[in-house]
This record gives C-alpha cells, structure tokens and sequence, in this order.
C-alpha cells in the first residue's frame, strides 16, 4: 500500500524543569511532584506519511531503542487503538535533544506525534483527551500536549499555566545518560519535602531534589555544575543530567558558551512560555547545534 508525505515538519520542543520537589510517594510507587516547565527554542523534528494500511512505520533507527519502545511509535499506536482509525503512517523523527539528558524530548516527541496525528488522520480527540491519553506513556507528555509553561502536581500531569520571564538559558549536557529510574528509586533520595506555592518559587525557591543523589551517581554532573557555577547559579533540569543557568541577556550567555570546555555539549537557548509546537507547528523551526552560539 503507498504511503503519502503530509503536514510538513513538526516540533518537539524541548523542556527545562526549574523546580522540582518531591513530596511523597502514591501506593503505586510513583512519586507525587511540585515542578515548573517551561519550554525552550531546542526542537526535535517529525514528519508523518500517511499510510493507507493501517501500518505504523519508524522510518529510520533510533540509538539504544528499539521500535517497539520507541514513545514515537507507542503514541502513534496508543492513538489508533483508542479512536479505532483505520489509517497507518510511517514515521520520520530527525533527532536532536540529547537523549537521557532531562530535556523531555521523548515525552516530546510522543505529545507531538499525538497532536500531529490527531489532525492528520482526523480523529478528533479534544487537546484534554489527547493529554489523558499521553500521561500513560509519560508523565510528562501532558505539558508538551498542552503546550504552555506551567506549574505541574501529582506525578506532573496536573498542570496549571504560568507567564513566567522568558531569559536565555546556557544548556551544558555531560558525557552520561542518567537513568531516572535509578534516580527514583534511590534510598538516598528526598521524598517527603514541604509542599511550597508558585508564590514561592516565584519568590526564589528553585531547588532540585533530584540533584544530590544525581550528583553521588554521576560525577560528569557534579563537574558540569561545578564549572558552571564559576559564571551563574546553576540548576539541574528533571533528573538530570543537563545542568543550565540564566541569563538576562543573550551576549551573556553566549561569552560563557564560547568558554565551554570539551567533552560537554552545550547549547544557547530561549526560554518560551509557548511551545514551538504550536507557536509554528508545520514548519521548520530552530535547529539545535552543539556548542551553538548562534
């Protein structure tokens, strides 16, 4: 059956975590969060061709992931299985956030692929739907589906939009992956810190709780921080391991990056209470390069 190239290129930003709590625990294991997304102008790209079959496709490989884990495909099928659809499409991801690195871009690429896919075969879930359906692939596919920078609770799927300043960010990816499971499920790991207020972290609280234990576990991390903090107060986004800084003004952020040391990755980057996905969905959008100062 042939397939057809539809809906020109879609965006799956990525995301900081500029807060992040934990704050106990459900009987299911899962932990009970207090964060804050916010997105950046750092974008994997999707496109979809349409199959006739009712195939869905990964065109292409993805490092270390198998097709039947890939959170591209599993969106795509999870999808077709909930609106009965009997269309198919194969699927082409040109993958630029780092992996393993606490930039969502899984979990973005999946919300993309549920809202590009949603309109594409027309099936007509409203966005709410759409996030129901994404939280059982991740907890942090809802933010992407929702697209605004929010305040997020429970395991972070319940969201509540924040306009927050949008500074340039300077991004420093260690040589490791870090595995949140590890994260999550060591002994050592704070899980029972006060509940705050947006007031709060509005006022300063910006602490990670993840971080000490990322630090212990993988010290590229703690020496990526470390390095980092010689110019502003570094912080740690999700589970790790990129660590980043603001910066009021891009020139800032840029005599930093020119100064980034080899082996890390570094990118130069925009915040947006707004994501790229919807902010421009169809088209291409900015292109993230290493040790990009442009």
């Amino acid at each position: 059956m042939g397939s057809e190239r539809v809906g020109g290129i879609w965006l799956a930003p990525a995301k900081l975590n500029l807060m992040l709590r934990i704050v106990g625990r459900r009987h299911d294991g899962y932990h009970l969060l207090q964060t804050v997304f916010q997105f950046l102008d750092l974008a994997d790209e999707l496109s979809f061709s349409i199959r006739d079959d009712g195939r869905i496709k990964r065109v292409g490989s993805l490092p270390g992931v198998p097709e039947s884990q890939d959170l591209v495909v599993r969106a795509a099928r999870l999808l077709q299985q909930r609106t009965g659809v009997a269309q198919g499409v194969e699927l082409h991801l040109r993958k630029y956030l780092p992996m393993g690195a606490g930039l969502g871009g899984g979990s973005s690429d999946a919300a993309t692929t549920l809202v590009a896919l949603n309109q594409l075969w027309g099936t007509g879930l409203s966005q709410a739907e759409l996030a129901e359906l994404g939280v059982s692939l991740g907890a942090d596919v809802p933010v992407f589906v929702g697209g605004c920078a929010a305040w997020g609770e429970g395991v972070g799927e319940r969201l509540r939009p924040l306009d927050l300043p949008e500074p340039w960010y300077l991004l420093l990816v260690p040589p490791c992956q870090v595995s949140t499971k590890q994260v999550f499920t060591d002994p050592d790991l704070t899980r029972d810190s006060p509940r705050i207020k947006i007031r709060d972290f509005l006022d300063g609280s910006e602490e990670n709780d993840c971080l000490s234990v990322v630090c212990v576990r993988y010290p590229q991390v703690r020496e990526a921080f470390d390095w980092l903090a010689r110019f502003a107060q570094p912080r740690l986004t999700g589970t790790g391991g990129t660590v980043f800084a603001k910066f009021a003004h891009k020139e800032q952020a840029r005599m930093v990056l020119r100064q980034v040391p080899d082996p890390y990755r570094a990118f130069l980057a925009k915040g947006q209470n707004r994501s790229l996905l919807y902010a421009n969905p169809a088209a291409s959008g900015v292109l993230p390069g290493e040790k990009r100062d442009d």
